[in-house]
């Protein structure tokens, strides 16, 4: 699945066109490595995500095409969640 749908879907962005600008900004790394939008994901990627003022880092453990918002939460774990200066 394509990083920017995988972060819609999980709702981990509310929106596809903000995980895109994120991405396009080299704000998202998967693995450690600066990711594009259409960078096909898997399970058991790390991605980090630095979006405002805080970092996210979450491990996916499923992906699936569409979620409700409870089933969401089961896409991924938080690994590390951090306030930026």
């Amino acid at each position: 699945m394509r990083l920017d749908k995988f972060l819609k879907v999980s709702r981990i962005f509310k929106r596809r066109t903000i995980a895109k600008e994120v991405s396009k900004n080299q704000r998202i790394s998967v693995n450690g490595r600066s990711s594009k939008p259409s960078t096909e994901v898997k399970i058991g990627d790390v991605l980090v995500i630095t979006y405002g003022n805080k970092e996210l880092s979450v491990k996916i453990k499923e992906i699936t095409t569409f979620a409700t918002k409870e089933t969401s939460e089961n896409m991924y774990e938080v690994l590390e969640e951090r306030k930026l200066n």
